[in-house]
C-alpha cells in the first residue's frame, strides 16, 4: 500500500484517537499486560544526556511514566484525555514530584527546552506527525534518542481464532494491525532506526474478565463503539479460550519491544 507524503491511513484518524477520552476506556486500561522491569532499565540506558529529563508523549495513564521517574530526574508526561491524567495521577507513583503531568495534544502542548529521551507507548501513530516530529527536533537534546514501545506476548493457543474474532467486531473495519509505522516515518524522513530489541518475557495471569475487559481499552473495541455487540464479543472470546483452556485464569507471557532511533533533522 503506498501513501502520499500528506496522506495518513483513516483508521489512524483523530475521530479514532478521541475515544480514549472516554472513562469507560480508560477503567479497561488497567487491564492491559505490565511492561517488564528491563523495559526501563533498557529506556535508561540509553539516556546519554544530561539533565536526565524525559518527554512521555501520550502517556496514557502513566505506564511508562511512573517507572521511568524513579531513573530519571524529571519526566513531562502528556495526554489530551483528562481521564487519562486523572488515572495516572492516582495510581502508584502517579503523585511522585518528579513527574509533571500536562494535559494537551503534543502538537500543541507546553514543552520542555531540551529531552535526553522522548519515548511513546501506544500513541505515537495517532498524532500528527509532520508537526510531532517537528517539535521533537525542537527539544530533543543532541544525543537524545526517540523510543518507542509497544506490548506484546508471546502467542496463545487461540491467537489465530481470536483475530478472527476481533476482525468480526472491530469497530475499525479498516485497521491494518502491521501497518509499518516505523518504516513509514522513514520513508517519509522523519525517523532513523538504529535498533529494535525485545526483552525478557515475564509471567502475567488474570482472571477470564479482567482479560476480557482488557480488549475494550483498545480504540476498535470500545464498549461505547461496540453497543450490543460488546456482549456477544465477550460472550465468543469466553468460549473460545474455554476451550483452549480448563484453569480459571489465562495466563500469559508478555513482553515489551523497544524500537530507538534518530529524529531526522536533530543535531547528531
Amino acid at each position: 500500500m503506498n501513501f502520499q507524503m500528506t496522506d495518513k491511513p483513516a483508521f489512524l484518524g483523530i475521530e479514532y484517537a478521541k475515544r480514549f477520552q472516554d472513562k469507560e476506556v480508560v477503567k479497561s486500561y488497567r487491564f492491559r499486560p505490565p511492561y517488564p522491569q528491563e523495559t526501563f532499565e533498557i529506556l535508561s540506558g540509553l539516556i546519554r544526556d544530561t539533565p536526565r529529563h524525559v518527554l512521555d508523549v501520550g502517556c496514557g495513564t502513566g505506564d511508562i511514566a511512573r517507572r521511568i521517574v524513579d531513573h530519571v530526574v524529571k519526566v513531562d508526561a502528556v495526554d489530551f484525555s483528562a481521564a487519562m491524567i486523572n488515572t495516572a495521577k492516582s495510581l502508584p507513583n502517579g503523585d511522585n514530584p518528579n513527574i509533571h503531568w500536562v494535559l494537551g495534544r503534543i502538537e500543541d502542548a507546553e514543552l520542555g527546552k531540551s529531552y535526553s529521551l522522548i519515548v511513546g507507548g501506544e500513541s505515537l501513530h495517532w498524532m500528527d506527525w509532520d508537526i510531532a516530529f517537528q517539535r521533537f527536533r525542537l527539544c530533543l537534546s543532541p544525543k537524545g534518542f526517540l523510543a518507542i514501545v509497544e506490548r506484546d506476548e508471546e502467542p496463545l493457543p487461540w491467537k489465530d481464532e481470536l483475530k478472527k474474532i476481533i476482525r468480526k467486531y472491530s469497530t475499525i473495519q479498516s485497521f491494518d494491525p502491521d501497518y509499518p509505522m516505523i518504516e513509514e516515518w522513514e520513508r517519509r524522513g522523519f525517523f532513523k532506526k538504529t535498533r529494535e530489541v525485545k526483552t525478557g518475557s515475564i509471567d502475567f495471569a488474570q482472571t477470564f474478565t479482567d482479560y476480557l475487559e482488557s480488549f475494550h481499552s483498545t480504540s476498535s473495541l470500545t464498549r461505547r463503539a461496540m453497543g450490543d455487540n460488546a456482549e456477544a464479543f465477550d460472550e465468543e472470546v469466553l468460549q473460545l479460550v474455554s476451550k483452549h483452556s480448563k484453569k480459571s485464569t489465562v495466563e500469559r507471557r508478555v513482553f515489551a519491544s523497544i524500537v530507538w532511533g534518530n529524529v531526522l533533522g536533530s543535531a547528531h
